[in-house]
């Protein structure tokens, strides 16, 4: 396997997170005798800094050029003013439109010796194993028209809810193709008592699930959802739902696993490069001090071996050494340990 990766560190930990999945990504290709051609570009408040933008042109068609892009994160206090007409998270925005990737695939487990972990019960967490989807190319966030004006005297703002019948259906789609292999159940959450976007969302979703007789389809609404993923998160396999929706309730799944610092994520299109990202944020309050958790960046990774790099079997050898190490007592801080961020990778290192 030979191959171009693209890495944007971005702000905060990421460069601290992003370096230690290099280091599991490097033993991979030394042990399995490929090659990986890995180039760094900036992306987010560092970009914004040296460039003026979030995401520039040359860094977008570097990432179009790879075959995978991993992402640190983005953000900070430094760029975090509301009226700000260049923020961090615009080029996230820009990278995901640009890739044309619309499905963001959020795994979600409990590792048995985490359950303490968690804030929830221990019978809660028993046989958690969810893959939430989340649309990325519609929604809130694309939505036109979208700004700020003045009527009547008074300052107003409009985003808007926009959805195309086919943005809807390839990622419905995605989801049944997933849940075949897995438990056969998909849930699509949508908001379809208030929504005309909803209603078209179930309505698109609910002809897919009728060419699919053998996986199981139920409708929800996200406010269901989000209760019923606290008081019984074991009921979901696939979860699919629209792009504020899901990025809400992935924050609160993550609590499920014992810490946001556990969950990877991959975006992925229609064939071009996939994008492969921790879901934590750039969490500048720890931002240098060497005690971010890097699984969640190192998992992202196995993720990108798998499903961009078309190495199964190297990337479940990473999730095992993953899981093994947190088996054995392996913790960084978020976890109550006290191993610092490159010691938890070599403890994976040792297991790979």
């Amino acid at each position: 396997m030979d191959a171009r990766i693209v890495v944007l560190p971005g702000d905060g930990i990421g460069p601290e997170v992003t370096a230690e999945a290099l280091r599991v990504l490097e033993a991979v290709a030394r042990k399995g005798g490929h090659a990986f051609h890995f180039s760094e570009q900036l992306m987010g408040g560092c970009s914004i800094d040296r460039h003026g933008t979030a995401l520039t042109a040359e860094a977008l068609a570097a990432c179009k050029a790879s075959r995978a892009v991993l992402l640190g994160a983005v953000g900070g206090p430094k760029w975090d003013d509301p009226t700000a007409k260049v923020r961090p998270e615009q080029g996230l925005l820009a990278l995901r439109k640009g890739l044309g990737v619309f499905a963001n695939l959020r795994p979600v487990t409990v590792h048995p010796a985490l359950i303490d972990s968690s804030p929830l019960k221990a019978d809660r967490l028993q046989g958690v194993d969810i893959l939430v989807i989340r649309e990325l190319t519609g929604g809130l966030y694309f939505g036109q028209p979208k700004g700020r004006d003045v009527r009547d005297g008074h300052e107003r703002a409009v985003d808007t809810l926009e959805y195309f019948d086919f943005e809807v259906r390839r990622v419905v789609e995605l989801a049944f193709r997933l849940a075949q292999g897995r438990r056969r159940k998909v849930t699509s959450v949508d908001k379809a008592n208030v929504l005309e976007s909803s209603r078209l969302w179930r309505q698109v979703a609910s002809a897919i699930g009728q060419a699919h007789p053998g996986v199981a389809l139920d409708h929800m609404l996200v406010d269901t959802a989000s209760m019923r993923l606290v008081v019984a998160p074991a009921s979901f396999d696939v979860v699919v739902t629209e792009n504020m929706f899901g990025d809400i309730l992935t924050d609160e799944a993550s609590v499920l696993a014992g810490s946001m610092g556990m969950l990877p994520s991959a975006s992925l299109g229609d064939g071009g490069p996939g994008l492969y990202e921790p879901i934590h944020g750039s969490a500048p309050d720890i931002a240098g001090q060497g005690v971010a958790n890097p699984v969640g960046t190192i998992l992202s990774a196995a993720m990108m071996l798998r499903h961009s790099l078309g190495l199964p079997a190297e990337a479940g050898a990473v999730e095992a050494a993953v899981h093994r190490a947190i088996a054995d007592g392996c913790r960084t801080k978020d976890l109550g340990g006290s191993l610092q961020t490159s010691r938890m990778t070599d403890e994976i290192l040792r297991r790979l």
